[in-house]
């Protein structure tokens, strides 16, 4: 390895002029090298950019749904067969929640659900908003990691006695209270008026879905007491009492054995009815980075392809320049210069044009990213390992393309080479 660096490191800086010289005298062959360089590295950094901002975005959303809960919604049909359904199956309830979390010990703790229905945009003496009313137990927010920015979140003895506090997504605060004194205001939901007591932090999630699951939305979302929701909001007799029911599960049990109990006690509880349906947010993550895998597999090798190409050119256009360059190598070797000397110069050149590629490979990968970013919302994150490891493929690749042309130039024989002119 040493020797490696002594090769390379012996009056650099004289050399590496040369190169550039030499390169910058035929700019446009060897701009046209380059670009396969250039979409290499490029297309490695902008991949590797996408899939680390879509994991770390999946990581959010995990964070939102709970990586260790298991959601269960309501899936009761709005067709003529509900009242059928109703005879065996009262639907997603308070009950249900209680019944598992009583004869499952591996369940730490629940929060129910419930979507309210709202019959016209909600209102506040500075504004209104079109936003979602859920109903949610106490112990939801801890689960989904939500936390407020301003003021408070209730808490069980607010949801024992019915009270009728509202916390606001921020996105919600903005469109009810401009001026942004949202604390102890009151907003009317349908008919009834409730006092804002917090504002939850924004997420800033840039997407709404996960694996096919609605996630995030709590910006433009406002909460109250679920058994406010369920004795002081109207709701239809044939509804299920919960549209959700979050279920966390102790860090001992296997989650998917816990899916299993849990779905065998509601099913005997709603009379075999297939009204409700299980997420959990574990298997849907591993879904995602399974997804995350092929994509940055399939991109490496297209990455891959077009640095070999890149490389083929490199070769190509220092076998050219052996040619053109015949006499200067005789030249040098008449002078003295040893084989290694012949040798080091055309790989310097090599690693000059490997490097140039680089760094605009590096641009043109950053360019990309933002571009994706730009045009279709998905989140990017760059990593400076992956930066380096992409300049030292790139490098390594042109070089070892290199090495051919520059072990041809040193065997010319110089009384040859210099009768060639």
């Amino acid at each position: 390895m040493s020797r490696f660096f002594a090769f390379f490191s012996k009056d650099l800086i004289p050399d590496v002029k040369l190169a550039l010289t030499y390169l910058a005298h035929h700019g446009l062959r060897t701009f046209l090298t380059l670009l396969g360089m250039i979409f290499g590295v490029g297309a490695v950094i902008a991949m590797l950019a996408v899939s680390r901002g879509g994991e770390i975005e999946a990581l959010k959303m995990i964070e939102g749904m709970g990586v260790r809960n298991l959601i269960v919604h309501d899936e009761s049909p709005l067709d003529d067969s509900l009242a059928d359904i109703r005879q065996h199956s009262a639907g997603l309830s308070v009950a249900d929640a209680k019944a598992i979390a009583d004869t499952m010990p591996f369940v730490d703790t629940w929060a129910g659900i419930r979507v309210v229905p709202v019959w016209d945009d909600l209102f506040s003496p500075q504004g209104n908003s079109s936003a979602e009313v859920w109903a949610v137990s106490p112990g939801f927010f801890q689960m989904s990691g939500l936390e407020p920015s301003l003021g408070r979140l209730f808490d069980i003895e607010d949801d024992a006695r019915f009270a009728q506090y509202a916390l606001l997504g921020d996105a919600a605060a903005r469109r009810l209270f401009p001026r942004g004194d949202a604390i102890g205001q009151r907003v009317k939901i349908n008919y009834l008026w409730v006092e804002v007591i917090g504002v939850l932090r924004d997420r800033q999630l840039t997407g709404e879905s996960f694996q096919g699951e609605q996630v995030g939305g709590e910006s433009d979302r406002v909460y109250i007491p679920l058994q406010t929701g369920l004795k002081r909001m109207s709701r239809n007799q044939m509804d299920s009492e919960l549209s959700m029911l979050k279920i966390k599960i102790a860090p001992s049990q296997d989650l998917s054995a816990a899916a299993e109990a849990i779905d065998l006690i509601l099913d005997r509880r709603h009379g075999g009815q297939d009204d409700f349906r299980m997420v959990v947010p574990a298997k849907l993550l591993a879904q995602q980075r399974q997804t995350q895998r092929i994509f940055a597999i399939v991109m490496c090798v297209v990455a891959g392809i077009s640095l070999v190409v890149g490389g083929i050119g490199i070769m190509n256009i220092m076998l050219a320049c052996v040619l053109e360059r015949r006499s200067e190598i005789g030249l040098l070797r008449a002078v003295g210069a040893r084989r290694t000397d012949v040798v080091r110069q055309f790989l310097i050149e090599t690693t000059v044009i490997a490097l140039l590629g680089a760094f605009l490979g590096i641009i043109a990968g950053v360019v990309i990213a933002y571009g994706v970013n730009l045009f279709s919302h998905w989140a990017v994150a760059f990593s400076l390992l992956s930066i380096v490891v992409a300049v030292i493929v790139c490098a390594t690749i042109a070089v070892g393309f290199g090495v051919y042309p520059a072990m041809a130039a040193s065997k010319l024989d110089p009384v040859a080479a210099l009768q060639s002119e």
